[in-house]
């Protein structure tokens, strides 16, 4: 066989029945198959491509596969590798597990991570790493791997039944074994954006290059951002910019606890004694951080999306005492108008789809509103603001405080006002009002939803391009909040009004124009 395509629906030694290409990179091809022998589980096999069929890539492709099922046994948080072997056109191919998930470069392409997920991701990948670290045994030898390419598309993000999301540290295509009397060749390989000083200058290299390159992710992974740029994309200026230039300090605004801080930059110090010398270092100070989120669960100011969300008080004069927080994002100075159409119940997401690839409604016009609705995709279900604004509105509020309030009228007719808002000094607020009707079965799904979640997320359309969302933040909402909504619920479960539902609107927006000053003084505050 002279190519690496056409290997679709063929038997591989004898069980492996090959259906689809799904992957492809420089060092071959992946494709799903199903393992006949037992009872048809699906399964991936890579093969080495067909222009690097000689001794040393055979090698190290057969290395791969040996480190890669070695860390498997002895690590969750890396992919296992099953068989090795080679075809009948003399290819070498090996079978792993097949993972369905996103790579955690798509999970923070549009938006960062709030706190409590980062650090429950990165205790998993760093658990990953320290199986590595420590090493494996290989021809009675114990061995530490370092990775070298410690990257977000190396890391995929899966479901498990019982854990729920579940890393898995990818591709060990180029690592190095560790051994003690074993000679290394000086030459670079790895990903320029996250290289090591040491790894660029083909050092010989240890778990902290792996550090490093953890360091520069872990601040990409909270800000969307690179800690270090060059001049230019070229070898030297990477380079130059990882011997020479300090990584930026973080924003002030992500209100990020300063522990976490100062560990991620230990992690890209230009030295590597100077590095936490162990990920178990990087581990304990998560732990800390989490343990001191659980004692300050009850406190009203909340991590979310790597910015802060300020979540409010129950606020005893508002609406008769009965309010909850909510969200809201329109502008009273641009006008926006609340929709008053019936929610949509679902948008029902393909397989694989993002958030990324939603679309504007057809349905509805292209004009500043906001809408809620309900999302459901292969993975997950959750409730979501709509919004439609100028292009340059959103990039200029992707850093935000985000408050988020619920005003109930239970006379004439059972109504909430969904106010969102998102804020910071230099643009001012974005109001995204909304109305749910409790007497809609939409509605009240809506609210269920938000009541047992405790979160939304809001999706940015720009007016400009409303082929695609542009942008999504995450807002939680106060546990006492979330309590008191599904009372609203029970409340008007078999409540029977005949009451004009124009009239429960027009007294709770004049209830949030009175409102507004008060959210306003809070959200500068938060900014002191």
């Amino acid at each position: 066989m002279n190519s690496d395509k056409k290997r679709e629906d063929r038997i591989l030694a004898g069980r492996y029945h090959l259906i689809e290409l799904v992957g492809s990179g420089a060092m071959g091809q992946v494709y799903r198959a199903e393992d006949k022998v037992l009872g048809g589980v699906t399964v991936a096999v890579k093969f080495l491509s067909h222009t690097l069929l000689n001794d040393k890539m055979r090698q190290r492709f057969e290395r791969e596969a040996t480190i890669s099922a070695l860390l498997g046994e002895k690590s969750l948080h890396i992919v296992k590798v099953r068989d090795y072997g080679v075809d009948e056109n003399d290819v070498p191919f090996y079978v792993m597990e097949f993972l369905v998930g996103q790579s955690l470069s798509d999970i923070i392409k549009f938006q960062p991570l709030e706190l409590k997920r980062f650090l429950r991701l990165t205790r998993q990948i760093c658990v990953g790493l320290e199986a590595a670290h420590t090493g494996i045994m290989l021809h009675g030898e114990l061995c530490q791997v370092v990775h070298r390419d410690i990257k977000p598309s190396n890391i995929l993000v899966t479901k498990e039944p019982t854990l729920g999301e579940l890393i898995k540290i990818l591709d060990f295509g180029i690592a190095r074994l560790v051994q003690a009397n074993a000679t290394q060749t000086h030459s670079f390989m790895g990903t320029l954006a996250y290289c090591s000083p040491e790894q660029m200058e083909g050092k010989k290299l240890d778990n902290r290059s792996d550090i490093y390159s953890l360091g520069v992710m872990m601040y990409e992974m909270l800000t969307l951002e690179m800690p270090i740029l060059p001049d230019s994309s070229s070898f030297g200026a990477w380079y130059k910019a990882h011997h020479e230039y300090e990584p930026r300090p973080f924003d002030p605004r992500l209100n990020i606890p300063s522990e976490l801080k100062n560990i991620i930059m230990r992690c890209m110090a230009k030295s590597r004694e100077e590095r936490p010398q162990t990920v178990g270092e990087i581990i304990q100070v998560i732990d800390n951080i989490e343990k001191s989120l659980q004692e300050s669960a009850t406190h009203d100011r909340t991590y979310f999306s790597g910015h802060p969300t300020v979540v409010a008080d129950v606020n005893k004069d508002v609406v008769k005492g009965d309010d909850t927080p909510t969200i809201a994002i329109p502008t009273s100075r641009q006008k926006n108008r609340i929709d008053t159409s019936p929610t949509e119940v679902a948008t029902q997401v393909s397989a694989g789809t993002t958030i990324s690839k939603l679309t504007w409604p057809k349905n509805k016009p292209l004009q500043k509103i906001v809408f809620p609705r309900i999302v459901t995709t292969e993975t997950e279900t959750f409730a979501s603001l709509w919004v439609m604004l100028d292009k340059q509105d959103i990039i200029n509020r992707l850093i935000s405080v985000r408050y988020n309030q619920f005003l109930f009228l239970h006379t004439p007719h059972p109504m909430i006002l969904w106010i969102t808002v998102i804020y910071n000094p230099t643009h001012g607020p974005r109001w995204l009002p909304c109305y749910l009707d409790l007497k809609s079965e939409s509605s009240r799904q809506v609210v269920s939803l938000l009541s047992d979640t405790g979160s939304y997320r809001i999706l940015f359309f720009a007016i400009e391009e409303p082929e695609r969302c542009q942008h999504s933040m995450m807002s939680t909402i106060a546990a006492n909040q979330c309590k008191i909504m599904k009372e609203w619920l029970k409340m008007t479960a078999t409540m029977k009004t005949s009451g004009d539902p124009a009239v429960s609107k027009k007294r709770l927006k004049e209830e949030f124009e009175r409102l507004k000053p008060k959210i306003l003084a809070k959200l500068a505050e938060s900014y002191k």
